[in-house]
């Protein structure tokens, strides 16, 4: 069973949309969290992927960041697959059209 915190996370994560993307930053602002780790620690635990879409989240500098509790191999070829499909491109290892980046109203 998710804490209240993990599910404060998931609930701001759905309302990220598709082909879009938000950083750990921006979510961790939104929910009122000073730590970004915290929202990635949250994210790892996602027990109801892809509901709650924990792919659309990225770190602040426009890389990936981690997917699945891992920051390279498979899980981040997965997270890239699952942007690219909604239309989120990365160039150079970077989110290729800042405007694809999602600011919490």
């Amino acid at each position: 069973m998710p804490t209240s915190f993990q599910q404060l996370v998931y609930a701001a994560t759905r309302t990220i949309p598709r082909g879009r993307v938000a950083t750990y930053k921006l979510l961790a602002d939104h929910i009122g969290c000073r730590s970004c780790r915290a929202v990635g620690q949250a994210l790892k635990r996602n027990p109801d992927a892809p509901r709650v879409p924990c792919h659309r989240v990225i770190a602040s500098d426009g890389t990936l960041g981690g997917f699945q509790g891992r920051c390279a191999g498979a899980a981040l070829r997965r997270k890239t697959y699952l942007l690219a499909a909604e239309g989120v491109r990365f160039s150079h290892g970077r989110l290729a059209d800042p405007r694809r980046l999602f600011r919490f109203a």
